[in-house]
């Protein structure tokens, strides 16, 4: 990331002058596992943003997950809890498409001016801080809890389970 640069998510957070903390690593990462790694943190610490749509949905709606690095997300837990038909995945190619970021940058706190419905993994109360993407790759911010559910407007999901 150039000096100086701002993301959507950076500008988002000022405005609301809440605290986060920049981290950036090489921007052909973009698996969350290897961001984790990269920096040094523990892997369900460093969360990934997921498009993912309903299937019941004809409008085609999609909404923001945000799960742990080292974790798989259940759909059929998703749509259980979200008390819907069932949910999918969203193709690299429809996530972009869909939030207008790049796949390893898609961040909810970029993309507060567009109607997505964002979940945060249950497993993020196990900390007071985690890092989400920060809306380009190769920049990932780390912020409290608390204040990514109020700037965000998440919800609590249980959603996602370690992978093997």
């Amino acid at each position: 990331m150039a000096k100086g640069v701002r993301t959507q998510a950076m500008r988002a957070l000022d405005a609301k002058k809440v605290a986060y903390t920049v981290h950036t690593f090489d921007d052909s990462i973009r698996d969350a596992q290897q961001v984790a790694q990269t920096l040094g943190l523990p892997p369900e610490q460093v969360f990934k943003t997921l498009v993912l749509l309903r299937e019941d949905d004809l409008q085609g709606r999609p909404f923001l997950l945000m799960v742990p690095a080292n974790c798989e997300v259940d759909l059929r837990l998703v749509a259980r809890e979200l008390d819907i038909k069932g949910v999918r995945m969203a193709s690299h190619m429809q996530a972009e498409k869909l939030t207008g970021l790049k796949v390893g940058g898609i961040s909810a706190l970029a993309l507060l001016q567009k109607p997505f419905s964002v979940y945060l993994d249950r497993s993020a109360q196990a900390f007071e801080e985690i890092l989400v993407s920060g809306g380009q790759r190769g920049v990932d911010l780390q912020l409290r809890v608390a204040d990514l559910l109020q700037v965000t407007g998440a919800q609590w999901l249980h959603a996602a389970q370690a992978a093997e």
